[in-house]
Parts: structure tokens; C-alpha cells; sequence
């Protein structure tokens, strides 16, 4: 029962830190983020939020800064959104694995074009 609880917990504010960041930041410099995953402890004390943003390089540190400075923001706004006794300590995480996954897809196909050619 405590796993699934944990895990509905996770989406729930993986939900909630996408809402909150779409419509109620109003920071210019944000750009496209996306909330890829949340991880909550057992104990449900803190979660960790993953983040993936898109665009330039310029573009994507102006909007990590601007999340950074926000996170007190976004777990007052969980804790008035979710019916928990504790709100999470919440701390953001650079997702990388969209372009990660970018980076082996071009290696796959260039693989795949050297081979054509031979």
C-alpha cells in the first residue's frame, strides 16, 4: 500500500509542478520545460523533480536560473494544492536524456549511412 500511495504522490506533483509552472510563473525568460519525472521518498519528506528544457544553450541556463530561484514558490504552491501533512522538500534536477537519446539516435544514423555506402 506505501508504494502505491508513493507513486500517486509522484504524479500528483509531477502534475501539479507542470500546472504551476505553465500558468502561474510569469517569468518571461522561461522557456519550454517539461516535468519528466518526480521521485518522492518513502517518507514523503522530499522529491526530487526532473526537468527538461528545450532551445539554446543562452536559453536554457535563463530558465534553469529562473526554476532555481522558484522552487520556494512551487512547494508553497503544492503544499496548498496537495492534502499531505508534510509538503516535500523539493529540489529540481537537470533531466538530460532527451538529449542523450538524440545524440545516440544521430550515431545510429550515421552508422547506418556508412554502411549504405560501402
Amino acid at each position: 500500500m506505501g508504494q502505491l500511495r508513493t507513486e500517486k504522490v509522484q504524479e500528483f506533483i509531477k502534475q501539479e509542478l507542470s500546472k504551476i509552472i505553465l500558468t502561474d510563473l510569469k517569468d518571461p525568460r522561461v522557456g519550454f520545460v517539461t516535468v519528466t519525472k518526480v521521485e518522492v521518498t518513502g517518507d514523503l519528506r522530499s522529491a526530487k523533480a526532473y526537468i527538461s528544457l528545450m532551445g539554446n544553450e543562452e536559453q536554457k541556463t535563463a530558465t534553469w536560473q529562473v526554476l532555481q530561484r522558484a522552487v520556494g514558490f512551487f512547494r508553497s504552491e503544492i503544499g496548498k494544492r496537495i492534502n499531505l501533512r508534510f509538503t516535500p522538500e523539493l529540489s529540481l534536477q537537470l533531466d538530460e536524456s532527451l538529449e542523450y537519446s538524440d545524440h545516440i539516435q544521430k550515431l545510429l544514423t550515421k552508422i547506418k549511412e556508412e554502411e549504405a555506402g560501402r
